[in-house]
């Protein structure tokens, strides 16, 4: 009978050992992988949240090309419709009972020339609130992701700096070399005192980054995920350079100073994918010529006393970043 149980406690213990095996073997449910930033497509099942495969960033933003040409469309029909608005009052108030005012009275009034200057900044104000609500999704984003506005690597404050220093000295040299015809950016400075002041303020706290996130941020974002960097370059900066050519048409080498600096910055947008070098080019290269306005009456007397016919104004001529 001890010969016979033997095979049965064999057989159990194989069963017990086979059980274990079983159980060892069950395998858990695969974990969900979730990407390492929020982005725009991805619906996480039972989650209150939405996930993709492609972070949200410069080179995706989470707009398309028909949200970034509205917002391009939007942003210059402030910049029309505004400072307009905004001189309306006092040209109703001073003019009334006289006939309508012609573009060249106007310009010489110095008070409605004042006026008109000031306008930009409510533009440029509305324009950049039109920009943060487009390019976050009204705060579901970061400006700083969306937009690039961190260093890259191999692409500097000093190397910005640099540039925008050795772009100035271009445009310098190309202005000289066809010469400054005067244009209407040069009759507003020369209107009065204090359009120029607000016109340099103007040029480096609004203008630089309000044209920045437009074109190298809303539009070039968009279009180079369409059609690729290299398209998008050339569309991006023609854009950029055409929409000032109409406002300096009496000026070609302030137009070809234009054209230079917008492929660069757009070059330099596709090359490392930020913002920030861009805006600091745009902001310095500003800078320096909002000075030359600041100081242009000291200089001028002081080209005065070294020569006896005053400065051509080529150097203020130069200031054509303002839309």
């Amino acid at each position: 009978m001890a010969n016979a149980r033997l095979p049965i406690h064999r057989m159990t213990r194989r069963k017990t050992l086979k059980l274990e095996l079983d159980c060892n073997s069950v395998s858990t449910p695969p974990e969900i992988a979730y990407s390492a930033q929020p982005t725009l497509s991805q619906k996480i099942p039972g989650a209150e949240f939405e996930l993709a495969a492609t972070p949200v960033g410069p080179d995706n933003p989470p707009w398309g090309v028909v949200a970034a040409v509205i917002t391009l469309i939007t942003s210059i029909a402030l910049l029309a419709l505004v400072p307009n608005l905004f001189v309306l009052p006092y040209v109703a108030y001073h003019y009334q009972g006289s006939p309508a005012p012609t573009e060249a009275a106007l310009l010489a009034n110095k008070t409605f020339v004042f006026l008109f200057v000031t306008g930009w900044v409510p533009a440029h104000l509305l324009t950049l609130f039109l920009i943060w609500a487009v390019a976050t999704k009204l705060g579901k984003f970061s400006v700083r992701d969306v937009f690039g506005f961190s260093w890259p690597r191999d692409f500097g404050p000093w190397k910005s700096v640099g540039l925008a220093i050795s772009l100035f000295i271009v445009a310098i040299l190309v202005t000289s070399w066809f010469g400054a015809q005067p244009t209407d950016l040069d009759k507003i400075l020369q209107s009065s005192r204090a359009a120029a002041l607000v016109m340099a303020l103007i040029a480096i706290a609004t203008a630089p980054l309000v044209e920045e996130m437009i074109y190298r941020g809303i539009l070039y974002s968009a279009l180079q995920r369409v059609i690729g960097r290299l398209f998008a370059v050339f569309v991006v900066a023609a854009m950029f350079a055409g929409l000032h050519f109409w406002q300096y048409r009496q000026n070609i080498g302030a137009i070809l100073s234009i054209s230079l600096l917008s492929v660069v910055l757009t070059t330099i947008r596709a090359r490392t994918g930020r913002l920030l070098p861009c805006f600091m080019i745009h902001l310095v290269f500003n800078g320096i010529q909002s000075l030359i306005i600041v100081f242009e009456p000291y200089l001028r007397a002081l080209f005065e006393h070294w020569r006896p016919q005053p400065p051509s104004g080529a150097l203020t001529s130069l200031l054509h970043f303002l839309a």
